[in-house]
C-alpha cells in the first residue's frame, strides 16, 4: 500500500505511462484527417475567414464558411463539425450562430465555440456566448483571459488579446465542464480540460510569432473541430489538433524567424505534417485534474 506522501508520485506515474498509447490515438486521428477530408461548417470573423480556410485546406479537411441565418440549419445538418468564433460579428451573424448552435446540439455534431473577446468590454457578444452555452458545446476553445472571463473570474483583456497566461489559470476554468465535454486554452503551453479523461494535457510547442499571425487562434478552433469529425474521443481530437499546430510552429521557426517568412512556412508546416514528426516533436503531459 502506498503511503500518503507517495500518492501524488505513483498517481503522476501513471498518468505519464499514459502519454504513448494517447500519443497513438493522436497519430490515428490525424492520418482519419488526410483519409476522410471532413466538411466543417466555420462561423468565424471577417479577418480570419481566408486564413481559417488555408489551415484547414493545408490540414486535409474541407472548410465551408457559411455564416448567414439562410442557409444555417441546412449546411449545419450535412457537416461533419461546426466551429462558432465570436470575432467580428454582426446581426445576421448572430442569428446563423443560434441557428447553427440549436441544429449541432439537436443532431449531436460536435462544435467548438470559440468565445473571442468575451468580457465586460464587450457585452454584446458576450451575452451572445452565454445563449450559446445552453447547446452544450463540444469543447470552448479560446485563450486565457476569454477562458477565466467565461468561467466567472475578474480579468484584464485589451480587446481579443488575452494578457493572462495559460498555466495560471487553467485550474479556475473547472466550472465551464458542467456546458462541455473538454476545454482548451491556448497560450505559451496549451492546457485540454478533459471531463472523458479526468486529466489536464499539457501541450508544449509552436513558437512566439504564432500569436503575430492574424486569426491563428481563429484557425485553431476550426482545426479542433476537423479533428473533433473524425476522432471518437472528443478530447483527442482536441489534443490532435493542438499538437498539430504546436509542431508546425516548432518546425516553421526552425526555418523562418521573422514574422512574414514565419507565416508562410507555418501553413506549409501545416501541410507536411508526418507521423514521425508526431514521434520526434510532440510533447505531452498529463496531469491530474
Amino acid at each position: 500500500m502506498n503511503q500518503p506522501e507517495n500518492l501524488n508520485s505513483t498517481m503522476d506515474n501513471e498518468l505519464t505511462d499514459l502519454t504513448n498509447p494517447l500519443l497513438e490515438k493522436v497519430i490515428n486521428a490525424w492520418a482519419e484527417l488526410k483519409a476522410t477530408q471532413p466538411l466543417v461548417h466555420i462561423i468565424t470573423n471577417a479577418v480570419a475567414s481566408n486564413y481559417v480556410a488555408n489551415v484547414l485546406l493545408a490540414a486535409g479537411a474541407s472548410p465551408a464558411m457559411i455564416d448567414n441565418p439562410f442557409e444555417a440549419e441546412s449546411f449545419a445538418s450535412i457537416a461533419s463539425a461546426i466551429n462558432i468564433n465570436l470575432g467580428t460579428p454582426n446581426a445576421e451573424q448572430m442569428q446563423a450562430m443560434q441557428i447553427t448552435a440549436q441544429t449541432a446540439q439537436q443532431l449531436n455534431k460536435p462544435w467548438v465555440l470559440d468565445p473571442v473577446g468575451y468580457g465586460p468590454v464587450l457585452p454584446w457578444r458576450s451575452e451572445m456566448v452565454d445563449t450559446l452555452l445552453q447547446y452544450k458545446p463540444t469543447i470552448i476553445r479560446g485563450n486565457a483571459s476569454e477562458i477565466s472571463g467565461l468561467a466567472g473570474n475578474q480579468s484584464e483583456s485589451r480587446g481579443v488579446d488575452s494578457t493572462l497566461n495559460s498555466a495560471e489559470i487553467y485550474l479556475h476554468a473547472l466550472p465551464l465542464l458542467e456546458h462541455t465535454e473538454c476545454i482548451a486554452i491556448s497560450g505559451e503551453s496549451d492546457f485540454i480540460l478533459s471531463k472523458e479523461m479526468n486529466a489536464v494535457i499539457q501541450i508544449n510547442g509552436g513558437s512566439y510569432l504564432q500569436p503575430k499571425v492574424t486569426a491563428s487562434g481563429c484557425a485553431l478552433g476550426a482545426l479542433t473541430a476537423a479533428y473533433c469529425a473524425v476522432s471518437q474521443n472528443i478530447s483527442v481530437g482536441a489534443i490532435a489538433a493542438h499538437l498539430h499546430f504546436a509542431i508546425a510552429g516548432l518546425k516553421a521557426y526552425e526555418i523562418a524567424s521573422s514574422v512574414g517568412s514565419f507565416n508562410v512556412a507555418f501553413l506549409d508546416e501545416i501541410y507536411n505534417l508526418n507521423e514521425d514528426d508526431f514521434h520526434q516533436f510532440a510533447s505531452i503531459q498529463i496531469l491530474a485534474l
